[in-house]
Protein backbone atom coordinates (compact mmCIF):
# COMPACT_ATOMS: atom_id res chain seq x y z
CA UNK A 1 0.00 0.00 0.00
CA UNK A 2 1.53 3.50 -0.79
CA UNK A 3 2.15 6.24 1.71
CA UNK A 4 -0.45 8.45 0.11
CA UNK A 5 -3.06 5.62 0.23
CA UNK A 6 -2.56 4.98 3.65
CA UNK A 7 -2.45 8.85 4.66
CA UNK A 8 -6.17 9.07 3.60
CA UNK A 9 -7.40 5.63 4.96
CA UNK A 10 -5.57 7.13 8.16
CA UNK A 11 -7.45 11.14 7.91
CA UNK A 12 -10.55 9.06 6.69
CA UNK A 13 -10.70 7.20 9.86
CA UNK A 14 -9.46 9.94 12.38
CA UNK A 15 -12.79 12.53 10.63
CA UNK A 16 -15.16 9.02 11.05
CA UNK A 17 -14.07 8.56 14.62
CA UNK A 18 -14.27 12.11 15.42
CA UNK A 19 -17.84 12.17 14.20
CA UNK A 20 -19.00 9.31 16.57
CA UNK A 21 -17.73 11.21 19.65
CA UNK A 22 -19.96 14.86 18.05
CA UNK A 23 -23.35 15.44 19.41
CA UNK A 24 -25.81 17.18 17.36
CA UNK A 25 -26.73 20.49 18.78
CA UNK A 26 -30.17 20.74 20.15
CA UNK A 27 -31.77 23.28 18.19
CA UNK A 28 -34.94 23.23 20.66
CA UNK A 29 -32.75 23.59 23.90
CA UNK A 30 -31.81 26.72 25.87
CA UNK A 31 -30.90 28.45 28.99
CA UNK A 32 -33.52 30.55 30.93
CA UNK A 33 -31.90 33.53 31.18
CA UNK A 34 -34.26 36.03 33.17
CA UNK A 35 -37.83 36.05 34.69
CA UNK A 36 -39.95 38.67 34.86
CA UNK A 37 -43.81 39.59 36.57
CA UNK A 38 -45.51 42.20 34.39
CA UNK A 39 -48.03 44.16 35.75
CA UNK A 40 -50.32 45.52 33.24
CA UNK A 41 -52.34 48.19 34.78
CA UNK A 42 -56.58 47.91 33.80
CA UNK A 43 -58.19 50.73 32.41
CA UNK A 44 -61.92 51.84 33.09
CA UNK A 45 -64.60 52.13 30.69
CA UNK A 46 -67.29 54.29 32.57
CA UNK A 47 -69.20 52.04 33.83
CA UNK A 48 -67.21 52.23 37.38
CA UNK A 49 -67.34 56.15 37.21
CA UNK A 50 -71.01 55.76 37.06
CA UNK A 51 -72.32 53.16 39.46
CA UNK A 52 -69.59 54.65 41.61
CA UNK A 53 -70.99 58.53 41.78
CA UNK A 54 -74.73 57.47 41.61
CA UNK A 55 -73.69 55.87 44.88
CA UNK A 56 -71.78 58.37 46.29
CA UNK A 57 -74.36 60.80 45.41
CA UNK A 58 -77.07 59.15 47.10
CA UNK A 59 -74.88 58.36 50.46
CA UNK A 60 -74.11 62.38 50.35
CA UNK A 61 -77.62 63.44 50.24
CA UNK A 62 -77.75 61.18 53.49
CA UNK A 63 -75.97 63.90 55.20
CA UNK A 64 -76.25 67.65 56.43
CA UNK A 65 -79.91 69.86 55.40
CA UNK A 66 -80.57 72.88 52.79
CA UNK A 67 -77.64 73.81 51.06
CA UNK A 68 -74.98 71.22 53.03
CA UNK A 69 -77.11 68.85 52.11
CA UNK A 70 -77.02 69.57 48.32
CA UNK A 71 -72.82 70.05 48.50
CA UNK A 72 -72.57 66.69 50.06
CA UNK A 73 -74.59 65.15 47.55
CA UNK A 74 -72.41 67.18 44.66
CA UNK A 75 -68.90 65.95 46.50
CA UNK A 76 -70.56 62.40 47.17
CA UNK A 77 -71.02 61.90 43.51
CA UNK A 78 -67.73 63.50 42.66
CA UNK A 79 -65.86 61.02 45.62
CA UNK A 80 -68.20 58.06 44.39
CA UNK A 81 -66.95 58.66 41.07
CA UNK A 82 -63.44 58.35 41.55
CA UNK A 83 -62.95 55.75 43.53
CA UNK A 84 -65.75 53.44 41.63
CA UNK A 85 -63.22 54.36 38.47
CA UNK A 86 -60.18 53.22 40.49
CA UNK A 87 -61.71 50.40 41.73
CA UNK A 88 -62.71 49.34 38.12
CA UNK A 89 -59.13 49.93 37.05
CA UNK A 90 -57.68 47.79 39.83
CA UNK A 91 -59.90 44.86 39.01
CA UNK A 92 -58.70 44.82 34.85
CA UNK A 93 -55.31 44.39 35.90
CA UNK A 94 -53.45 41.42 35.24
CA UNK A 95 -50.22 39.98 35.85
CA UNK A 96 -47.93 37.81 33.46
CA UNK A 97 -44.51 36.15 33.85
CA UNK A 98 -42.11 36.42 31.03
CA UNK A 99 -39.40 33.62 30.97
CA UNK A 100 -36.86 34.33 28.62
CA UNK A 101 -34.48 31.46 27.06
CA UNK A 102 -31.01 31.91 25.04
CA UNK A 103 -31.37 29.17 22.98
CA UNK A 104 -28.00 26.31 22.24
CA UNK A 105 -28.31 28.24 17.82
CA UNK A 106 -27.80 31.73 20.00
CA UNK A 107 -31.28 33.08 18.89
CA UNK A 108 -33.25 34.30 22.17
CA UNK A 109 -36.83 33.37 22.74
CA UNK A 110 -39.54 34.40 25.48
CA UNK A 111 -42.74 32.77 26.81
CA UNK A 112 -45.35 34.49 28.52
CA UNK A 113 -47.37 32.61 31.68
CA UNK A 114 -50.86 33.94 33.25
CA UNK A 115 -49.67 31.94 36.12
CA UNK A 116 -46.57 32.18 38.01
CA UNK A 117 -43.84 29.89 37.26
CA UNK A 118 -40.99 27.73 38.91
CA UNK A 119 -38.37 28.62 36.29
CA UNK A 120 -35.10 30.30 37.14
CA UNK A 121 -32.47 31.57 35.71
CA UNK A 122 -29.90 28.77 34.70
CA UNK A 123 -32.65 26.31 34.12
CA UNK A 124 -31.56 24.15 31.08
CA UNK A 125 -35.38 23.82 29.18
CA UNK A 126 -36.17 22.57 25.74
CA UNK A 127 -39.08 23.35 23.90
CA UNK A 128 -41.99 20.31 23.06
CA UNK A 129 -45.00 21.58 21.05
CA UNK A 130 -44.10 25.06 21.72
CA UNK A 131 -43.82 24.13 25.59
CA UNK A 132 -41.16 25.08 28.10
CA UNK A 133 -40.32 21.75 29.69
CA UNK A 134 -36.96 20.79 31.84
CA UNK A 135 -34.54 18.80 30.55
Amino acid sequence: MSIKRLAILGCAAFVAAGAIGVQAACIDCGTVTDVQTVKKEGEGSGAGMVIGGIAGGVLGHQVGSGRGKDVATVAGAAGGAYVGNEVEKNKKTTTSYVVRVKMEDGSNRSFTFSAPTSYQAGDKVKIVDRKLVRR
